[in-house]
């Protein structure tokens, strides 16, 4: 590992100094000068149509505007350098100049701040959150509006990278590379320090490149990172090659850029590189930078512009002043023909709006990058019907049947979280699953949920198929990014992309035993969560087929497995068989009945069934085993003939998934209605520890049947 000092100065170096480099012949600088030349122009028509607010039609003004000016030449030199079919970028607001040099087309990088149709959102993200597909070469992988959240799906990319060269033994994937792009202050977040984790850790070939303009918004860097150098203090990492410089110096940059590249894609493991270089503008178009500097901090920014360095290194060395002229020319052409197909575009369908939330598999519609393929998916045999004679298993057994028989007949399936590995989890439901599988197939992560989750996402959108595990509910809180953005990935990248993930995550009351941390519920969270499909299994037979139908769908899906069902044999069923699938949205009637339906999922199915056996024939309970989405059709069904509704859940009363139920109910089966419906759920207070306690916010056996008795009887 070996760490270059940064050139000290708001000038960097000397011209003197700059003028002995000659251009590296091993870059194509013409086309680098192309590219920042467009990214400038860029910013220029964006920062000038936001001028003319009171002139310009609405429609025409550039909603959210975040320049490149100054981090443009540093990012033009990196994008020559990501070539390889199988690379992949993770990038961030301010990273347009890398996409155009990518391949961005010009008109979709004006036409999606515009708001317009097409792009790479087609309207509905902001126009800087980028993401570029590629079937056949480099993709940028999609941005997220949040801080920081771009660094671990990169290193799921880089370990992707590893598994489909070594494992899977595709050689196209030999020398690939992840890279990531950050600004200095995105180096205080978990996601930045998670990723740096797992790079070195497994040596994965995963590039960072940190960008530092020494302001985060109004924020000085020192605030983010003691000493504001991040490359400095990096330097005693194991397993990292660091480097440091001068972003404005063109020269420089390409050097120290082609050397972490070089490293990554020799095999070697991580690299990260700082580059300094100066915010030529405010944050965003809102953002007024004269707020919190002073004249003469601008003025050095200005000073140190590197798109006059870069000409200065490439004229007349390498070419003339007339052919930097005709360069600038052609770029003005270039924006200008771009801008008028933007202009053009009609604003965005409003009737396609509620497309893609989910994946469309109908005849002709288009795929997304990411995920198991239709074909793949389609080879991979299932049934609805179960086996009648298989041995009765209990929960865990299950799951851990259904996680072993996806992994012999997909080769693309990994399993993985905090100590599923060697130990087989926490509740041993991947015990002996690594030692039969290897440790490349099955494995345990750092303790990061929003590595484990990102991590996942980057995995998928190579074309895996990732299960990851949460140790507990409570324990995905700092995940919630990583959650969030993988929910909405279809959605707002209009069907480019997508990552279909399984997240298991066990949580519920214990056996005789709660707490605040490991026996939260709170399944509406995910409920809330577009994009998500939600699995709440009450016995082992539902386990296996909703499990295999997570592994094989195009959309992620969250897997609860209640503790209460994994520490006891209450969830216990026959074996349903090695191909058995359920669909998700299909509950299940556990016993027909006449007066009342009572609906419930997850461990107080059980209790459910207890107390519906003490009114005979009069009580129809229901499953739903999931909740997104959920069975609408029976449960309205049931209600409209038996005239009565009792629901209930684990979650909290208050804005439990049963309010969304009985909101639904009230308004379509309102004049059916005989009683108003009741929903039984835990008080509104954490999950208590003591069993006295646990007792009593829990609903019991004699509870539930209290409720159905007094609901039967208004």
């Amino acid at each position: 590992m070996t760490t270059v000092p940064v050139p000290r100065g708001s000038k960097g170096r000397s011209s003197k100094a700059r003028k002995a480099d000659a251009p590296d012949p091993r870059f194509d600088w013409r086309r680098i000068a192309y590219h920042a030349l467009v990214s400038r122009a860029l910013d220029d028509v964006e920062e000038a149509t936001n001028r003319n607010k009171a002139t310009e039609p609405r429609e025409n003004l550039i909603l959210y505007q975040f320049s490149a000016r100054g981090h443009d030449v540093a990012q033009a030199i990196l994008g020559s350098l990501i070539d390889h079919p199988h690379d992949a970028a993770s990038a961030y607001y301010r990273s347009r100049p890398l996409l155009v040099a990518l391949g961005l087309p010009l008109d979709d990088a004006l036409a999606s701040p515009l708001g317009r149709s097409g792009g790479f959102s087609d309207g509905r993200d902001i126009g800087v959150v980028c993401n570029l597909p590629n079937r056949n070469g480099p993709i940028v992988l999609p941005m997220s509006g949040d801080v920081g959240s771009q660094y671990t799906p990169c290193a799921g990319w880089a370990q992707a990278i590893e598994y489909h060269a070594r494992t899977l033994h595709d050689k196209s994937w030999n020398g690939s590379i992840g890279v990531v792009l950050g600004g200095e202050a995105s180096v205080a977040t978990n996601g930045f320090w998670s990723a740096l984790t797992m790079a070195t850790t497994l040596s994965l070939p995963m590039l960072f490149y940190v960008e530092d303009n020494g302001l985060g918004i109004s924020v000085r860097g020192e605030m983010q990172t003691p000493g504001g150098d991040i490359a400095r203090n990096l330097a005693s990492f194991e397993n990292l090659y660091v480097r440091d410089g001068n972003g404005c110096d063109p020269a420089e940059s390409a050097r120290l850029l082609a050397e972490c590249v070089d490293h990554v894609r020799g095999g070697n493991g991580p690299a990260l590189v700082r580059l300094t270089v100066p915010r030529l503008c405010s944050h965003s178009g809102p953002d007024n930078q004269r707020g919190y500097r002073t004249d003469a901090e601008i003025a050095a920014d200005v000073e140190r512009d590197p798109l006059p360095r870069l000409r200065d290194h490439l004229v007349p060395s390498l070419i003339s002043e007339q052919e930097w002229s005709e360069l600038e020319a052609t770029v003005a052409r270039d924006v200008q023909a771009a801008l008028d197909a933007a202009r053009a575009r009609p604003n965005p369908d409003p009737s396609t709006v509620h497309r893609w939330v989910y994946a469309d598999d109908t005849a002709g519609s288009p795929e997304a990058q990411g995920g198991l393929s239709r074909a793949e998916r389609a080879a991979l045999d299932g049934s609805t019907e179960a086996q009648a004679d298989g041995e009765v298993v209990r929960f865990p057994e299950a799951v851990r049947r259904t996680l072993r028989r996806e992994l012999e007949v997909n080769p693309k399936v990994l399993v993985f979280g905090e100590d599923v590995g060697r130990k087989g989890g926490v509740h041993l439901v991947t015990e002996g699953l690594q030692k039969q599988f290897g440790a490349a197939r099955v494995f345990d992560t750092s303790l990061s949920e929003e590595g484990i989750v990102g991590r996942a996402v980057g995995m998928a959108i190579s074309g895996l198929m990732p299960v990851a595990e949460i140790q507990f509910r409570k324990y995905a809180d700092p995940a919630t990014e990583q959650l969030n953005n993988c929910g909405t990935l279809r959605w707002r990248t209009a069907n480019r992309f997508a990552a279909p993930i399984v997240v298991r995550m066990p949580g519920g009351f214990g056996k005789d035993v709660g707490d605040p941390w490991h026996s939260l519920s709170d399944e509406v969270r995910f409920a809330h969560a577009y994009g998500w499909q939600v699995a709440i299994p009450s016995n082992a037979s539902d386990a296996v087929g909703l499990l295999r139908s997570a592994m094989r769908s195009p959309n992620p899906t969250i897997f609860f497995e209640h503790r209460s069902l994994l520490m006891t044999s209450d969830g216990s069923a026959r074996y349903p068989g090695d191909e058995y699938v359920i669909p998700f949205g299909s509950a299940s009637v556990l016993r027909p009945g006449n007066d009342l339906t009572l609906v419930s999922w997850g461990a107080l199915v059980h209790r459910c069934l207890q107390a519906a056996e003490r009114f005979g024939d009069r009580v129809e309970l229901i499953d739903l085993r999931t909740i997104a989405p959920w069975d609408r059709e029976t449960v309205l069904a049931s209600v409209a003939r038996t005239g009565r509704c009792v629901i209930v859940h684990e979650d909290s009363l208050t804005a439990g998934f049963g309010a969304e139920i009985a909101a639904t109910l009230a308004r379509e089966t309102f004049w059916q209605l005989d009683a108003p419906i009741a929903r039984l759920a835990v008080d509104d207070v954490p999950m208590p520890y003591h069993t006295v306690l646990l007792d009593a916010v829990l609903p019991s056996v004699d509870r539930i049947a209290a409720q159905i008795d007094e609901t039967m009887s208004a």
